[in-house]
């Protein structure tokens, strides 16, 4: 069956979820959300679940607990948008008609990208906390693990907030160390750029921890291929294209990702990009062909790095911008790159690293050194950020 709304929003995570709410604020009354999950997922708790920080129950909620108030949920997948018609194709074989649409559905994780590396997170010896069923296994088998070779991986291109791939890793040496073991075990990071993370500054203090940890970073490379019966990965050097082999106790593999295949397959994307992120202007998140499509999060065409903490100021600059253009006027809010990422580079410490899309520092509190470890970041990532998310983001007050 048809349905129309005058804002549909495809995506039911941070980005839709907080965006509905904040445009029911704003005065928006008809309200439309597409969104299959049954369950709300908190992400960046599964690095602290992996590392043995975290309970799963912190980091889930009921999908309709957290529904704003009066906007209709359509339980179902997006599969295609017609820009002609103004519809959004359903899974189910219904179409929702919009007055605006709003496109956030996040990335896809393509495992079958790396060969044998779906069957190696799924066997005994490896695991992922980039997915919420893999993160508490992963903390199962780091915790065991009293000597032998730890191998922590991140692909190239997109991925969400990357340095997350690389918390658990901090928060097991962490607990090796206070169990006497640290020096019995390998531990070896695959990083595809060719520094920790790309901040100088933030790139410092990793340095110095990976020193103090005595890990291996393996930069500029990447796993291109798993054999999960012989636990051995194959890492390619990006720089010189040459392969090597590394034989592991434990994988923990961040997938490739990519936007969903449906998106890349609308007239969305930039023409000929093949890439599938939705084409918007980078400021105020508005189509730069279709007036009435927005996007944010994930799966838009922006030159910030993808993460939730993008997500806050991103969310405030396109309702505002939405809620003009249904008023006949110009966008003029406009979103200026930031995105931050606290990476937990101990069980009480983290370096907390705020940018732009330049990856230059961009702090929220001018010439405070929010890079430096700190146990203050650790109360503010894993005390205070769950509960204002929970409280306050997904109700668009924050």
């Amino acid at each position: 069956m048809a349905q129309r709304h005058d804002v549909v929003i495809i995506g039911g995570g941070n980005a839709g979820v907080s965006l509905a709410a904040r445009l029911a604020r704003y005065g928006v009354k008809d309200i439309g959300l597409i969104e299959p999950k049954d369950h709300h997922l908190y992400q960046p708790l599964f690095s602290h679940i992996g590392g043995g920080r975290a309970e799963v129950k912190e980091a889930t909620r009921s999908q309709a607990s957290v529904m704003p108030k009066g906007v209709a949920w359509i339980k179902d997948h997006a599969v295609d948008v017609d820009t002609e018609s103004n519809t959004v194709v359903l899974a189910a074989g219904g179409t929702v008609g919009y007055g605006h649409l709003v496109v956030c559905p996040g990335l896809q994780h393509r495992w079958d990208s790396v060969p044998g590396l779906a069957e190696a997170v799924h066997s005994p010896y490896g695991a992922s906390h980039y997915e919420f069923e893999l993160a508490p296994k992963l903390w199962s088998l780091l915790s065991s693990v009293r000597s032998g070779t730890v191998v922590f991986t991140m692909p190239s291109g997109p991925v969400k907030c990357g340095g997350a791939s690389q918390k658990p890793m901090y928060l097991a040496c962490d607990y090796w160390r206070e169990q006497g073991v640290l020096d019995k075990i390998r531990v070896v990071m695959v990083q595809p750029y060719p520094t920790a993370f790309g901040i100088p500054e933030v790139d410092r203090e990793l340095e110095r921890k990976i020193a103090e940890y005595g890990i291996e970073l393996w930069t500029d490379s990447e796993l291109v291929a798993v054999d999960p019966v012989a636990r051995q990965a194959t890492v390619r050097n990006n720089t010189t294209g040459t392969t090597g082999a590394l034989i592991y106790d434990v994988l923990n593999a961040v997938p490739p990702q990519s936007a969903p295949d449906w998106l890349k397959a609308t007239d969305l994307p930039a023409l000929g990009a093949g890439d599938g992120f939705v084409e918007v202007d980078p400021g105020t998140l508005r189509h730069v062909r279709y007036d009435n499509v927005w996007s944010l999060g994930d799966a838009a065409g922006t030159t910030n790095s993808k993460a939730g903490g993008a997500l806050r100021k991103q969310t405030k600059v396109l309702a505002k911008n939405l809620v003009a253009a249904r008023q006949g006027h110009p966008p003029t809010m406009k979103y200026d790159g930031y995105s931050v990422c606290p990476i937990t580079v101990s069980r009480s410490t983290v370096v907390f690293a705020e940018f732009d899309d330049h990856y230059r520092p961009k702090p929220t509190i001018p010439k405070l050194r929010t890079w430096k470890e700190s146990r203050l970041s650790w109360w503010v990532d894993r005390t205070m950020f769950p509960q204002v998310y929970w409280h306050m983001i997904l109700k668009g007050r924050a």
